[in-house]
């Protein structure tokens, strides 16, 4: 029931699973920090929600049934000669709700820092990257500091001005320092390393042990329990890769 991975578990980026890990650590996370920093600051679970129409994994009637359906226009409709219609799928539009933290002055509600955990929709080229790309402007363009957690291989990273760069990524971007910033990046084999969160000028930083957080919650979670270790990582890894987390869990 251990996380058997030394970093990052790639078995947790599954698109059927990584929805739930980003709910728990997001709760994880505020757990975490808010003894960090109370009684001066808090740490709230926020929502973002917009509408999208960007295409979402098929969802669709069997092959047979088309099939079947064919040859039933074919039987029924010889005499008109109809041509057999394709299956297609129109977009709809779907409401998709995304969970981040802010952590903010008691005293007087100012945003001190944004913490956000990308999700695919965050970094797969459409209208949630467009959407999170402006608020991420945004809060650039502003007074307050931001934390970007990227444990995500499958889709392009989001924009720094460096194209070399490593798979997995924790961004800290202090509003004082900007346009420079801390960027902490770690390969598949790599131990997910610690990050502070930028707080006033005059506080101590409190650091978080994502690591610890990522290995309590899959234990807490008993994500074990909805992994299949025998089948392949998706999104696909390249093969020294494969080798190698072959050779963790055989081991």
């Amino acid at each position: 029931m251990h996380n058997p991975f030394p970093g990052m578990n790639p078995y947790l980026e599954q698109p059927g699973l990584w929805p739930q890990v980003h709910n728990r650590l997001i709760v994880a996370l505020a757990d975490v920090i808010t003894p960090k920093v109370a009684p001066k600051y808090r740490v709230s679970i926020e929502e973002r929600v917009y509408t999208t129409t960007d295409p979402l994994p098929p969802v669709g009637i069997a092959d047979v049934a088309l099939a079947q359906r064919g040859e039933e226009l074919q039987r029924s409709e010889a005499t008109a000669q109809l041509t057999v219609p394709r299956r297609v799928q129109v977009p709809l539009p779907v409401e998709l709700t995304e969970r981040f933290l802010e952590v903010r002055l008691v005293q007087t509600n100012l945003l001190v820092c944004v913490i956000e955990v990308l999700s695919p929709t965050n970094k797969r080229v459409g209208e949630g990257r467009t959407a999170y790309e402006a608020k991420r402007q945004k809060i650039l363009a502003s007074a307050t500091h931001l934390v970007e957690i990227d444990l995500l291989r499958g889709e392009p990273p989001l924009p720094l001005g460096d194209p070399d760069r490593k798979p997995y990524s924790i961004l800290v971007s202090r509003s004082g320092d900007r346009p420079n910033a801390e960027l902490y990046e770690f390969d598949l084999p790599d131990p997910i390393p610690c990050f502070p969160v930028p707080l006033q000028a005059d506080d101590i930083e409190p650091v978080v042990d994502l690591q610890q957080v990522v290995n309590e919650l899959y234990s807490r979670a008993r994500f074990d329990l909805a992994i299949d270790y025998s089948q392949p990582v998706k999104p696909d890894l390249s093969e020294p890769e494969t080798s190698w987390i072959t050779g963790i869990l055989t081991t």
